[in-house]
């Protein structure tokens, strides 16, 4: 989950006083505006918790009014700060770092605490409809939507909540998983497009787990319905004989045997994200990245319009950077990032750490 502040905002307090907001995205989508005050705020109630050895280096205050250099040096000093809080396994899944994340993103939609309907779509794009709070957060959608569905507790963990893209022409790539960090409903309103709309789907890559979820009715009928959708939308792999075979066990109905054939098919269970454009191998390329049974694929379409792939294994990322040849923080407030042109840094050893 990434994190950035590409973009700074001068704005007026009630009183009349003058004061910056720092936007922060959430790989590359608006979370929350927040001001120096109050990142330092989390900063202190960081170290009055998990002490000054834990939390990292936050940016000194200043007496006088700071000057556009100073305010991009501040900027630049608060996104590495939050990215740093993120990365640490102890203070990002703090309650206190999350908890200031949820009520930063609703107090900058401007969105009350309300009794509201919320659409979650499933893969094969039946709609449940819940009623949740405006200011649940995710674990307590994913309950109420789960809870409707009547899939047993003990494999709700087994699913999460996406946000996605959507295009006319019924395709979609993945934005992000749903965070602890955020509030679902206010994540997809604040959008205000309705390009973009939130998908239940199984939450791990491990494909041995289908089994635990396969045993209950409920579980299974989520499971072939993605796995459907996934071959129509060609995220798996298929040859003419493969997609003969299924086709059969669909008119047999035979869930499980779908599934088990699917499983050993190439991309089972990959996320596909939207597409970008990168500089390599060719200026142009556009690049169409999945993730999966831990590594990543890469399909490069050329200029010449041949395809190449590519993959490597990932169990960890341990360090990795999304540039592009746009500055966000010269855009207008109200638009969208540009286009990404290139995905990199990913560092892997040999023995793929």
């Amino acid at each position: 989950m990434h994190f950035s502040i590409p973009e700074t905002e001068a704005r007026s307090a009630e009183n009349g006083a003058q004061y910056v907001a720092y936007s922060i995205h959430v790989n590359g989508v608006l979370h929350c505006r927040v001001r120096y005050s109050q990142l330092l705020g989390l900063h202190e109630q960081l170290r009055k918790e998990y002490g000054n050895n834990v939390v990292p280096t936050f940016p000194p205050k200043k007496i006088f009014t700071l000057t556009p250099a100073e305010v991009e040096q501040r900027r630049e000093q608060l996104e590495k700060y939050m990215q740093a809080v993120r990365q640490d396994p102890v203070l990002g899944a703090s309650e206190t770092f999350n908890s200031f994340l949820r009520r930063s993103q609703q107090e900058t939609q401007q969105i009350p605490t309300e009794e509201v309907q919320l659409e979650v779509s499933l893969s094969n794009g039946q709609k449940v409809l819940v009623t949740v709070l405006s200011s649940d957060q995710t674990e307590d959608v994913l309950e109420a939507v789960t809870s409707k569905l009547d899939l047993p507790e003990d494999l709700v963990g087994y699913f999460s909540l996406y946000l996605v893209k959507s295009g006319s022409d019924g395709s979609f790539s993945f934005v992000r998983k749903l965070q602890e960090f955020e509030l679902p409903y206010v994540s997809v309103t604040s959008l205000q497009n309705h390009e973009y709309k939130i998908v239940l789907r199984k939450s791990y890559w491990d494909a041995s787990y289908d089994d635990d979820v396969m045993e209950n009715r409920v579980g299974l009928n989520l499971l072939y319905a993605q796995t459907v959708s996934d071959i129509e939308r060609g995220w798996i792999q298929v040859n003419k004989e493969q997609l003969r075979q299924l086709k059969s066990l669909q008119e047999k109905v035979s869930k499980k045997e779908f599934i088990q054939l699917a499983q050993t098919l190439k991309h089972y269970g990959y996320l596909k994200f939207e597409p970008c454009v990168t500089d390599f191998p060719e200026k142009g390329c556009q690049v169409i990245v999945s993730a999966g049974n831990n590594e990543l694929n890469f399909q490069v379409r050329l200029p010449s319009e041949q395809m190449k792939e590519g993959s490597f294994k990932v169990t960890r990322m341990r360090c990795w950077r999304v540039t592009s040849s746009v500055s966000y923080r010269h855009l207008p407030a109200c638009r969208a990032p540009p286009r990404l042109l290139a995905v990199g840094t990913l560092l892997c050893s040999p023995c793929g750490d």
